[in-house]
C-alpha cells in the first residue's frame, strides 16, 4: 500500500492587524488579488468556484470562525484548505493548510497527473503565494 501524502502547511507572520489579514483572506475581491479569481463568501455552506489553471474548481465553505479560522472544500478530489489566523501583538500569524491528499500514485483527474507530482508543484506554489503575494497584499 502506498503512503498517503502529507498536508501542505505554510506559516508566516504578517505585519498587519488580524482584521486586515482576515479581510485579505475572507473576501472574494481580496482573495483574487493573491490567489485566484473566485466568487467566495465567508458563509458556512456557501458553494463557490475558484478559477484554477485546470479550469473552474467547485468549492464549499465548511467552517467560518471570523477572524480566526476558515475552511473550505476545494474541487472534487477530497482536498480542503484552511486559513488560521492568530493575533501576535500588532502582527498576525497566518497558517495555511492544504490537506485531503490521497496516496502518491493517485491520479488527480483534472490534471491527469499523479498526486505526488501535483502536491510537489502546489507546495512550491503555496510558498510563493503566501510569502510573496499574500504578504504584499496584507501588509500594503
Amino acid at each position: 500500500m502506498t503512503e498517503q501524502l502529507q498536508d501542505i502547511v505554510k506559516t508566516i507572520t504578517l505585519n498587519a492587524p488580524i482584521e486586515k489579514v482576515w479581510e485579505t483572506v475572507a473576501t472574494a475581491e481580496k482573495i483574487a488579488t493573491w490567489f485566484m479569481p473566485n466568487d467566495f463568501q465567508p458563509i458556512e455552506g456557501h458553494e463557490f468556484t475558484i478559477q484554477s489553471p485546470f479550469g473552474p474548481s467547485p468549492c464549499k465553505v465548511e467552517r467560518v470562525d471570523a477572524p480566526h479560522f476558515l475552511r473550505f472544500a476545494w474541487d472534487e478530489d477530497g482536498w480542503f484548505v484552511t486559513f488560521e489566523l492568530k493575533e501576535v501583538g500588532q502582527q498576525t500569524e497566518f497558517t495555511l493548510t492544504h490537506g485531503g491528499w490521497k496516496e502518491a500514485s493517485h491520479i488527480i483527474p483534472k490534471a491527469n497527473t499523479a498526486a505526488e507530482a501535483i502536491r510537489t508543484k502546489m507546495d512550491g506554489g503555496w510558498t510563493m503565494i503566501i510569502h510573496q503575494k499574500l504578504k504584499e497584499i496584507a501588509e500594503s
